[in-house]
């Protein structure tokens, strides 16, 4: 039986890190050797873990295409230097990061949980981040935003919803989400809140290109129960996450496939009227 090590190592340290691994195996060409064993390589967003193609050339070339093949969290084949390689990527569940710990974040966080996301929430206050309140979060940590920033995976990978209503708590972990580029920064509040907010960013320090704050953070589903609001939020990460408008499909929105690539079933399974059969003589 033939074990491969790398690979299941590989799945866990991209389950446990940020950013996702990619196995990289050597594909049989001119002059390969029948059953002899793939070389493998092992690539993470900063650069090789293990292994070599034996060329520093074709090392550096490697990690450039693997990179945006981890950025993409697709695997794919790459010819290299005439070498062919397949890279199998092993992509890091995408993490949300919820500043504030209040009604609407508990059901954010179960939402978030259900779409695969790995979640951390952040408040100063101990008696509302809880496990017992979020046991549904991966992590809840008790402190102030800006300084558990590391802590909590606050980098240009994260998306980060805030949620605190209170400018001496978001302004902080905002301006530093935004300079670490975050996927997508969102906070709550009204349009005039928003503008009052994007006016402090910019005293501190941050240019307009900066200050891409998605504000109020949600799309507009008419909501007004955390529920509903949760669902907006979600929403919009999703949206951005894989490249959706937000727009109803009526508007012409790509159908996403059902499971397995078929064309969804009309609602509640039932057949469309040209699936029906012909009445009977006489019905």
């Amino acid at each position: 039986m033939l074990v491969e090590p790398e690979v299941p190592a590989a799945a866990e340290a991209a389950a446990a890190g940020r950013g996702g691994v990619a196995v990289v195996s050597v594909l049989p060409g001119p002059g390969s050797v029948p059953g002899a064993p793939a070389e493998r390589v092992v690539v993470d967003r900063d650069g090789v873990r293990s292994g070599t193609l034996g060329d520093a050339a074709l090392g550096a070339a490697l990690v450039s295409a693997v990179q945006g093949l981890l950025a993409a969290g697709q695997s794919g084949r790459v010819v290299l230097g005439g070498r062919e390689v397949f890279v199998e990527v092993f992509a890091a569940p995408p993490r949300l990061v919820v500043v504030g710990a209040g009604s609407v974040a508990v059901r954010l966080v179960a939402l978030a949980r259900e779409l695969g996301y790995r979640t951390v929430v952040v408040d100063a206050r101990g008696a509302f981040a809880t496990s017992e309140r979020f046991p549904l979060a991966d992590e809840v940590i008790v402190g102030w935003p800006d300084e558990v920033a590391d802590r909590a995976g606050i980098d240009a990978d994260a998306f980060v919803a805030v949620l605190t209503h209170d400018p001496k708590v978001d302004d902080p972990v905002i301006a530093l989400a935004l300079r670490r580029g975050g996927r997508n920064v969102g906070a709550l509040g009204s349009r005039r809140t928003q503008a009052g907010r994007l006016r402090r960013l910019r005293e501190l320090g941050l240019s307009e290109e900066e200050a891409r704050l998605h504000g109020p953070i949600g799309l507009d589903l008419g909501g007004r129960t955390p529920v509903e609001i949760a669902l907006a939020i979600m929403a919009e990460i999703v949206a951005v996450r894989r490249g959706g408008s937000g727009g109803p499909l009526t508007e012409g929105g790509a159908v996403p496939p059902a499971e397995g690539g078929a064309v969804p079933p009309a609602e509640g399974g039932l057949p469309s009227a040209d699936d029906r059969p012909a009445p009977a003589p006489g019905g």
